[in-house]
This record gives C-alpha cells, structure tokens and sequence, in this order.
C-alpha cells in the first residue's frame, strides 16, 4: 500500500524578487536553508507572481495610455483608467462586468477577474505597478524544471500557481496556471471504485489540488513564501500543459 501521506514544506528566505534574478539559485538556496534535497517526484510550487516579477512583467502606470475602450470600461468599473489598459493588454475580452467586478479571458485562455493583473505584493507602494501573469506560464514551468534537474538531478514537477475566485463559490483558491513534469489531469476513467465498478466520467485537476495544497502554507498577504514543496504526492507524469484543463468554449454550458 501507498504510503497516505503528503508532505509540505514553505522555503524560507526567498528575497523580494526583482527582475531579471534568476529564479532556481533561490529556490536551491531556499532549500539548504530548510535542510531539504530534491528527489524524485516531488513538486515545486512556485507562485505566478516572483515568476512574473523575474521575467520583467511588471508594468509602471505612469508608463500607461489608456485607449478609449479603456477609459469606458474605467468609467463603469471605477478602475484607474490605466490598469483597465493593462488588463485589456492581456486579454482576448471581457466575459463579464458587473459594478467592479470585471472577468477577462486571458491571452492565456484562463477566466479570471481583471485578466489576473495584480498590485497586491508588487513591491514599490509608490510606483503605481501592474503585475500581469507571466507571458507562457507552461514554459515558465518547464525552465524552472530543467534548471533544477540540472542542479540537483532530480526528476521533480513544477507548478506556476495563481489565486483564482470560482463562479458558484465564495473565496479564492490557488490553481495551476502552468505545469511541467506532470499530467495536469488525473484520467480515473475506467478504473474500479471500491465496489468494483468502473469509473465512467472521473478526471481529476490534479494540478489544481496540488497547487491549493501549497496554498495553505504559502499565504495570501504577507507570509512571503512563494515557494512550495510537495512530498509524497501522486500525481500523473508526463509532459503536460495547465492549459489542458481549459474547458473549450463549446462544452461551456454557462458562457
């Protein structure tokens, strides 16, 4: 029998990230610093924001013309005019809007409020700085899981995450915007329940639950532990993207 238990470890120490740093020296480093070593299978949790802070994503408002459309969309939302630009930027449309509330489709394909554009933990309060998602979370992913194997040779996954709010549900929880090393979706198709039945619909986001996992140590305000790892999970491997877990827009019952 499996071993049923599933370990979590927040790195310590992973400084303020700044662009251009490179991410898998502080994850090693953060490592040592927990008395910790890589080893296969684990999952490295990373969250979307030091990602997107070391890939140069963020954005200075003053740098920022809104367009008209953006101006619009400020005006009903009470957004500042130039973050609704920077939303727009990165997305394919507006899904809905409703008083401030305003869900995008990102370039991405991800359905999320304000196209996941963040300034909360951005760093410099004066600056006025957007923070969009990273341009490819899946290859994000994929560098980060080569640096480390080449490190460490370990054969670990890696998972960009990001707090995402749920249509039907109240609060936020973290979802995988980006994946390497691993099937984002466990298929249990065909695989007996206790009673010796066969599974006939059970997919899994398994990427998903191991990214809320890390959420309950890894915070949403100030913790400052943008990193997780996971020990003992079961998960599919294989070369996988988040965005297989899309649900395309003809089996959307509600869009």
């Amino acid at each position: 029998m499996a071993d049923p238990r599933v370990a979590l470890y927040a790195l310590p120490g992973i400084p303020d990230v700044q662009a251009g740093d490179a991410l898998v020296p502080l994850i090693l480093a953060a490592l040592h610093r927990a008395a910790l070593a890589l080893q296969d299978g684990d999952v490295i949790v990373v969250t979307q924001k030091i990602v997107s802070k070391a890939e140069g994503r963020a954005i200075p408002l003053r740098d920022v013309t809104p367009s008209p459309r953006a101006r619009e969309l400020a005006a009903t939302t009470g957004k500042d005019p130039r973050l609704v630009e920077v939303i727009l930027r990165g997305s394919r449309g507006v899904i809905r809007q409703r008083g401030p509330v305003l869900i995008m489709e990102t370039r991405h394909g991800w359905i999320c409020a304000n196209a996941g554009v963040d300034r909360s933990n951005v760093g410099q309060p004066d600056a006025e700085i957007a923070l969009p998602l990273p341009a490819d979370p899946d290859v994000s992913a994929r560098d980060l899981r080569a640096g480390l194997h080449s490190a460490t040779g370990a054969d670990v996954a890696v998972i960009i995450s990001d707090t995402h709010g749920r249509p039907w549900r109240e609060g936020t929880v973290n979802v995988a915007l980006g994946v390497a090393g691993m099937l984002p979706i466990a298929d249990l198709r065909g695989q007996p329940d206790m009673f010796g039945e066969p599974l006939r619909v059970t997919t899994v986001a398994r990427a998903d639950e191991l990214a809320a996992a890390a959420g309950l140590i890894a915070g949403q305000a100030a913790e400052g532990l943008p990193v997780v790892l996971i020990r003992g999970a079961a998960y599919p491997r294989g070369e996988g993207r988040a965005t297989d877990m899309q649900r395309m827009p003809e089996h959307d019952l509600f869009r």
